[in-house]
């Protein structure tokens, strides 16, 4: 098995895009774990001075108990919708319209089972079922254990406690939904550090947060992936 995930993660070729952001240093364990700090740090941030402000107006005013309810409340949903902006990476989008006056027909059922198939050529039958029932493939990798979705991805690392969620898409929209994600798990196997270098990060922090916010027919392939990075454990 340890065998056939350093096979599956060896590098092919770098990826064209990686010149686009040549300013952006290539991404690695150390800086994965710095980035996933500082968003943590951001996001308290953005939090304490809410409770802490919310605690003061009780203490010097309470009957201001109202002022300090909504105060805790802003401390609250703050990272709700942080987490919600990550779990949005492995949603399902909707296809773009060609033009207004002409939108792209609805996906072809023929088309997403041919995907399905050659997706299944790529990661096996088990990864495939997995696909259909979720939506979601798991992706073993350098840097942690991949949840890949059509339009980002998930890095959990940490033992699969930390989830590092990445926009990430292709930009023809008329392909079927298999083959977007194909696509994505071709990049990715290519080249892992260009695949999360050029990605934008939508957010970083616990599992648990994301998984909340996902469809309960997603969970699984997440939980899937947690337990995978669990047995080959990472530092990150």
């Amino acid at each position: 098995m340890a065998a056939a995930i350093e096979e599956a993660v060896a590098p092919v070729a770098p990826l064209p895009e990686r010149a686009a952001v040549h300013w952006r240093a290539p991404m690695d364990a150390r800086r994965l774990r710095r980035r996933g700090r500082l968003w943590t740090l951001t996001t308290a941030a953005h939090v304490v001075p809410f409770l802490v402000a919310g605690v003061v107006l009780f203490l010097v005013q309470p009957l201001a108990v109202a002022v300090s309810l909504a105060s805790f409340a802003h401390a609250w949903v703050i990272p709700m919708l942080y987490a919600a902006r990550g779990a949005n990476v492995l949603r399902p989008r909707p296809r773009a319209a060609a033009t207004a006056a002409a939108p792209d027909p609805d996906p072809d059922p023929d088309a997403q089972r041919i995907a399905l198939g050659l997706l299944g050529d790529l990661v096996g039958h088990d990864a495939r079922d997995r696909y259909a029932r979720t939506g979601l493939l798991v992706e073993p990798g350098a840097l942690g254990t991949w949840v890949l979705g059509q339009a980002g991805a998930v890095l959990l690392t940490s033992r699969g406690r930390r989830a590092t969620c990445f926009c990430v898409r292709v930009d023809d929209s008329r392909l079927p939904p298999a083959d977007r994600t194909a696509h994505l798990l071709l990049a990715l196997r290519a080249d892992e550090v260009g695949f999360a270098t050029v990605a934008n990060m939508a957010f970083s922090g616990a599992r648990w947060r994301i998984r909340r916010r996902l469809p309960r027919a997603m969970r699984p392939a997440l939980e899937a992936a947690a337990a995978l990075d669990r047995v080959y454990h990472r530092p990150a």
